[in-house]
C-alpha cells in the first residue's frame, strides 16, 4: 500500500512540473485546455486516492466526474 501512494505521489509531482512548464509558452486555448484536462487528472487521484473515494459509493464516484467534466468544459468554453 505504501508503494502505491509513493507512486501516486510521484506521478502527482510529475504532472505538476509538466503544468509549470507549459505555462511558460502563451496562453493559447489549448495549452490552458492541456492544462486544466491535466490539472483533473491530479483531482482525480488525489480525491480517489489519497481521500479513498474508491471505496466510496458509485453515486458519488459519477458525481465527482460528472462536476470535474462539467467545470472543464464550462471554462473551455469560456476561454
Amino acid at each position: 500500500m505504501k508503494r502505491q501512494l509513493s507512486l501516486i505521489f510521484g506521478i502527482l509531482l510529475v504532472l505538476t512540473i509538466i503544468i509549470a512548464f507549459l505555462t511558460e509558452y502563451s496562453v493559447q486555448k489549448m495549452v490552458v485546455v492541456a492544462i486544466l484536462a491535466l490539472s483533473g487528472i491530479k483531482f482525480l487521484l488525489v480525491a480517489f486516492h489519497f481521500m479513498e473515494l474508491k471505496k466510496a459509493n458509485v453515486f458519488w464516484k459519477v458525481t465527482l466526474v460528472f462536476f470535474l467534466m462539467l467545470l472543464i468544459g464550462i471554462i473551455a468554453l469560456i476561454i
